[in-house]
């Protein structure tokens, strides 16, 4: 494929993303998100800031809608693309194309790339670096130093495992030999320096926080039983052939294979060690999917890179099949012609049904004289914020570490609790049922249900906020 028709198909790929991404009902942690970008600090109870930064700027250019909150997450991941192109063509000329396809069929980056969270400047970031480094690697210009230390900062300021790029670079430079020389290189010790600085801002905020957000994301290993821990392992492993999509998958752990034969450091470094830590921390704790998607961008490099012609076909049918499960995904996503059940459907539980859900609160609360409505969840009062259109109070822990306001004490509310949660008392005391149940649904199929209570402000637990409205 030449290199116009594979940018024009790229940006082709871009539009069709970015009209999704304006389509596409928000997720919860995606409405959650988005009351970051009215309270921007150094960080936040569960990542650093970068996710804030990316809706901010996105809402600049087209205001506080779905395309707002998503644009640059589709416009970033257009620019890894062609980021990854570059590496690729400097470490395997002729395979670049290849490896662009192959990262872009994956269901992780094919779909992250209509969403936004904290792993969608992750990545772009990722790729840069990655870009940066191939610059570095073969044309000895150690001015690419300091591309590496701007990648590597964002990468930090956008989630934590950015950390491992870290990792990785030290493993190569360890391991080899070529690369011994930047040791004495000065450059290299300014780019972790401004690595580093970048970050700097996420330290401060937890230093004034008590580390909170560092203790919350350290993450565990080996505290479950062994039973328990080979679950998670198996659940991990499946949902990275799920979401590289099977053929992929086979692809990208032969390609690692192969230079982990040919001693073929470079790329590898950036895979292996985040691999391993993730299967580690898997004997203990759930390894959320979307964590390995870091993963992705080397692993595709090395499968376009070594394997030659007799994979061919099935780097074809793997791409074909890929981009196949990406436009199902989001055709259920946008407009649901499959009528699947919650258990079989994320975009039903996640996606479906907020806004006529959010206007039969907002009927409800008028109806029992109620001048807000409230929710313990953080996703469902980010929900309710976006589409309820009254004030929403929200209650839960983290958003004592948001500078947003109280609500005036003394007036009535009526909170939204979902069924899910169990059968148990609302945190807030003398919560008063209302009898009836309401549900979230989308052509008739149930996504969940809720219960209502009436409730006082300043009677609950704090904090109590006031979250922002569209």
């Amino acid at each position: 494929m030449s290199a116009t028709r594979w940018l024009a198909l790229l940006a082709l790929a871009t539009l069709v993303r970015l009209a999704l991404a304006a389509l596409i009902p928000l997720a919860p942690d995606e409405a959650y998100y988005r009351i970051w970008a009215f309270s921007l600090q150094g960080g936040y109870l569960d990542h650093p800031p970068m996710v804030a930064l990316f809706i901010k700027a996105g809402m600049a250019l087209f205001g506080d809608t779905a395309l707002g909150i998503r644009a640059l997450g589709s416009l970033g991941t257009g620019l890894a693309s062609l980021m990854i192109w570059r590496a690729t063509e400097l470490v395997f000329p002729g395979r670049g194309v290849a490896a662009v396809l192959m990262l872009n069929a994956t269901l992780l980056v094919g779909i992250g790339a209509v969403v936004m969270t904290p792993d969608t400047p992750l990545l772009l970031f990722w790729c840069a670096a990655l870009w940066a480094l191939a610059e570095l690697s073969t044309s000895g210009d150690g001015r690419w130093w300091f591309a590496v230390g701007l990648a590597a900062g964002g990468a930090l300021l956008s989630k934590y495992t950015g950390a491992l790029l870290g990792l990785g670079i030290l493993l190569w430079l360890l391991v080899e030999r070529g690369a011994w020389r930047w040791w004495r290189d000065w450059r290299l010790y300014a780019a972790g320096g401004l690595a580093v600085a970048i970050f700097a801002p996420v330290v401060a905020w937890n230093a004034a926080h008590c580390w909170v957000s560092f203790a919350k994301q350290g993450g565990r290993a080996g505290a479950e039983s062994a039973g328990v821990g080979l679950r998670f392992v198996g659940e991990l492993i499946g949902g990275q052939v799920a979401l590289a999509t099977p053929v992929l998958f086979v692809m990208f752990v032969a390609g690692v294979a192969i230079a982990v034969q040919r001693r073929s450091v470079f790329l590898a470094a950036f895979v292996l060690p985040g691999a391993a830590i993730f299967l580690w921390q898997a004997t203990g704790s759930r390894v959320q999917g979307n964590w390995p998607a870091i993963l992705y961008p080397a692993a595709a490099m090395l499968a376009a890179g070594h394997l030659g012609a007799a994979w061919r076909r099935w780097r074809q049918a793997g791409i074909v099949v890929g981009l196949a499960m990406g436009v199902a995904v989001q055709i259920q996503a946008l407009a649901a012609p499959i009528p699947l059940a919650r258990s079989r459907d994320p975009t039903l539980a996640r996606l479906a049904g907020w806004p006529d859900f959010a206007a039969s609160v907002q009927r409800a609360a008028r109806a029992s004289g109620a001048v807000f409505v409230a929710a313990e969840e953080y996703g469902l009062a980010a929900e309710l914020a976006l589409h309820a259109g009254m004030p929403v109070v929200a209650m839960e822990a983290r958003w004592a570490y948001l500078a947003l306001p109280a609500p005036p004490p003394g007036a009535p509310g009526l909170l939204v609790r979902s069924l899910r949660r169990g059968e148990g008392a609302p945190n807030w005391p003398d919560a008063i049922p209302v009898e009836g149940e309401l549900i979230r649904s989308r052509r008739g199929m149930e996504a969940e249900r809720y219960r209502l209570f009436r409730v006082t402000s300043g009677t609950g637990p704090a904090p109590q906020v006031v979250l922002p409205p569209p």
